[in-house]
């Protein structure tokens, strides 16, 4: 998997504790093409081929399109992506981890480039607040699915 930037500006890592099997939370996480139906801060999502390391897939979050590329896909365990938005570059990694009852979900982004640098303060807490937000919505849409 692809290391977030340590030095980058804007980073954040989160985790919460979802009740739903890998299985079902990779399968929500990984269909890219349907994260609008769940995330509503996300727009326009479309996977450009088949889901597979390289693909790349475009979105909308926040006003921002975004050109993604996925960097790790690690079935049922690890999930990634690289992404470019107004000279920012963004790595996010998603972590699933089987705890038998429950599936423990931990995620993590960077965020680099001139903006980042100079809007930090602003954007770490704007990335946190997104993050917390996009792992509850993940939880109500797996959770649900029981």
């Amino acid at each position: 998997m692809k290391s977030i930037n340590p030095l980058a500006p804007v980073k954040c890592s989160k985790t919460i504790q979802i009740n739903a099997n890998t299985e079902k939370i990779w399968l929500v996480l990984t269909n890219i093409d349907h994260w609008a139906d769940w995330q509503p801060d996300i727009s326009k999502p479309k996977l450009n081929g088949p889901l597979a390391p390289s693909a790349t897939f475009d979105w909308t979050t926040g006003g921002a399109k975004i050109h993604s590329r996925i960097h790790t896909l690690d079935p049922f365990m690890h999930f990634g992506w690289t992404g470019k938005s107004y000279g920012m570059n963004a790595i996010h990694n998603w972590k699933l981890i089987d705890m038998h009852d429950h599936t423990l979900v931990a995620v993590e982004e960077s965020l680099d480039g001139f903006l980042a640098h100079l809007f930090k303060r602003r954007m770490n807490k704007n990335l946190a607040t997104g993050m917390q937000n996009w792992l509850e919505l993940l939880k109500s849409e797996c959770e649900k699915q029981n």
